[in-house]
């Protein structure tokens, strides 16, 4: 195939993830309003990040109080997945120069990795991977840019009531895991104490940190995430 058909290729892929990022999009654009963004702070955002479940945790903390600081630490820790989905994706990507690949690795999550990896060899090409994350950050500003202008013409009980969307994300993202193991289950109830209590002494962004790390800590000798398949053998 041709360049051009492989971006299409990867544009087409890519479609049935606009009707996930657009959603959540404009719910994390709700939410940045009510927290107190304005709208161009709250699309920047969307442009230069690029990472919903950080960047809704992020607003989700400033709306708290929390400082600058404690934010991107918090956001570093949660994407830290992205250093292994990068490389997973650099490894089956067919050669190409390291400006393209910087290019690439700014538009990896959870979507996009999970398409280009579980795709037939002959389409893991920069071109396709190219097309697959245009679709994807197009959605998700175009999103984010619907929820700062919704927000200020929905009634205020219907802005407010989306807010649940964070806890919505986080929660789905979580039960898969927690279905197939159930210690991952109960560090996850750990995790939500640890921070539950620290928070009666601590800042709360401060507290999420160091209950995250704390129980990231446990979990590397209490999970096994090999469980399910001992389990089947």
């Amino acid at each position: 195939m041709t360049r051009k058909q492989q971006y299409l290729c990867g544009i087409k892929s890519g479609v049935p993830v606009i009707f996930g990022f657009i959603p959540v999009g404009i719910a994390y654009g709700i939410m940045a309003e009510q927290a107190g963004l304005l709208a161009g702070e709250t699309v920047a955002m969307s442009v230069f990040v690029f990472a919903g479940a950080s960047q809704m945790m992020a607003v989700g903390m400033y709306g708290q109080g929390a400082g600058l600081a404690s934010m991107i630490l918090a956001a570093l820790i949660l994407n830290l997945r992205h250093l292994i989905m990068s490389t997973c994706v650099m490894n089956r990507m067919k050669p190409c120069g390291t400006g393209f690949k910087l290019l690439a690795a700014f538009g990896v999550t959870d979507e996009s990795f999970a398409l280009f990896t579980t795709e037939q060899e002959s389409r893991a090409t920069p071109w396709y991977f190219l097309g697959l994350i245009t679709v994807t950050y197009t959605s998700w500003v175009t999103g984010s840019f619907l929820g700062a202008i919704a927000a200020t013409l929905l009634p205020s009980i219907l802005s407010a009531s989306l807010g649940i969307a964070l806890y919505a994300m986080f929660i789905g993202l979580m039960i898969p895991g927690v279905k197939q193991n159930l210690r991952l289950g109960l560090l996850v109830v750990l995790t939500a104490v640890v921070n539950s209590a620290l928070s009666q002494v601590i800042p709360f962004s401060w507290a999420l940190i160091l209950s995250t790390l704390l129980c990231a800590g446990v979990g590397v000798f209490f999970v096994n995430l090999d469980e399910e398949e001992v389990e089947e053998g």
